[in-house]
């Protein structure tokens, strides 16, 4: 038989490189690659099979997953979904068991720190929703398009940044305060109007976003904003059903000439034999406040409990009252009823009252007294 006139030109030596190159090309593609730098990382295709599966899921996860269409056109009715709730657990090693973080914030202003102190949070993003309510106002107005604006800008970057879901409410009340002026806010007289609007507010966010998969709910004002970036690892490491740390301001002292911080928060408490008379000699529809001198109520606040000679962040005290300003609860707080009362409960009302309901359903409550988190100086 002839041979192919190719063939016949073709040196030996150039059949044997020829050889040793496609069999070097087989070896590297069938070996395995070596991980990358961020083989830990959660990919997108991670993130979109961890979506839920069907637009009617919670917004703890964001739905992703297209929905079978009917003849007719319309989209097909959602299976019905079993969800275990035995299963879920609220621990003191949240991350290793993967339990999901709820994050919720009534937020009337937007602050820049705010946003970049969340986006710094070292607890992997992927299991953190985040929940917004703003009152339909001018003020309000703006702070959801800057929010907007802030999100769009974290959801579309690298994708550990991005959260697993966000949800925004606008609330369908008038709010009782047309001023966010930090003076108006803390009048005594405006009080009970003002807090029991933001319980109304605080239910209604709470009770739209709270789904099957969340295991604990972190309340944080929206004017917060400085936090070590561990600062949820840090609070469901107690195991606590509700603790919720100190929160004080960094601000300018004028006669020291130096930056210093001061307390912030007063609704974190241990209650007074006071206090209690107090109560008892009011209307069935007064309300007992902290921090104003027109009701002594002689009760220990957490704000003057810190051990500056020897801070422990780890310390924990027992508490009556607490602030909402970094408030964690154990979800199952929340789903066997412990709310923020819009309506004096034993002369308590919002996140006061919340400690309250949360501690006549038999939860303990804690505080940290040395451990800080900073409110934004108005």
């Amino acid at each position: 038989m002839a041979v192919a006139r190719s063939m016949r030109r073709a040196s030996p030596i150039s059949l044997m490189l020829a050889a040793l190159l496609a069999f070097g090309f087989i070896c590297f593609m069938l070996s395995p690659s070596a991980p990358s730098a961020s083989a830990s990382a959660v990919t997108s295709h991670q993130r979109q099979q961890d979506a839920a599966d069907h637009p009617l899921s919670p917004p703890t996860k964001p739905f992703l997953k297209s929905q079978p269409v009917r003849s007719d056109g319309y989209m097909a009715a959602p299976p019905v979904v079993h969800y275990n709730l035995n299963n879920l657990t609220s621990t003191s090693t949240a991350i290793a068991n993967g339990e999901r973080i709820l994050i919720l914030t009534p937020l009337a202003r937007f602050y820049q720190g705010y946003w970049d102190n969340l986006e710094k949070l070292s607890y992997p993003h992927e299991l953190i929703s985040l929940g917004f309510i703003s009152p339909k106002t001018k003020d309000g107005n703006a702070a959801v398009a800057a929010l907007e604006k802030a999100i769009s800008k974290t959801q579309s970057g690298p994708i550990d940044d991005r959260f697993a879901s966000i949800s925004i409410l606008r609330q369908d009340f008038e709010p009782p305060l047309t001023s966010q002026d930090e003076k108006v806010r803390h009048k005594l007289s405006a009080q009970k109007e003002r807090r029991e609007s933001m319980s109304r507010a605080r239910n209604s966010l709470l009770f739209t976003t709270l789904g099957p998969s969340t295991s604990w709910v972190l309340w944080l004002d929206g004017d917060i904003v400085e936090t070590p970036a561990s600062l949820i690892q840090d609070l469901t490491s107690h195991a606590e059903p509700v603790i919720v740390p100190n929160c004080f301001q960094r601000y300018y002292d004028s006669s020291s000439k130096k930056s210093a911080v001061r307390p912030y928060d007063y609704n974190s408490w241990i209650d007074s034999e006071q206090a209690q008379e107090l109560a008892a000699n009011m209307g069935p529809d007064d309300i007992l406040l902290e921090g104003y001198e027109e009701l002594p109520t002689y009760r220990t606040l957490m704000a003057y409990l810190p051990d500056f000679q020897a801070l422990d962040p780890q310390r924990m005290v027992a508490l009556d009252g607490v602030g909402g300003t970094a408030l964690m609860v154990k979800a199952d707080v929340h789903r066997d009823g412990a709310m923020f009362p819009a309506f004096p409960f034993y002369h308590l009302v919002e996140t006061e009252g919340f400690a309250r309901m949360a501690k006549r359903l038999g939860y303990a409550v804690f505080g940290l007294p040395d451990y800080f988190i900073y409110h934004y100086n108005e």
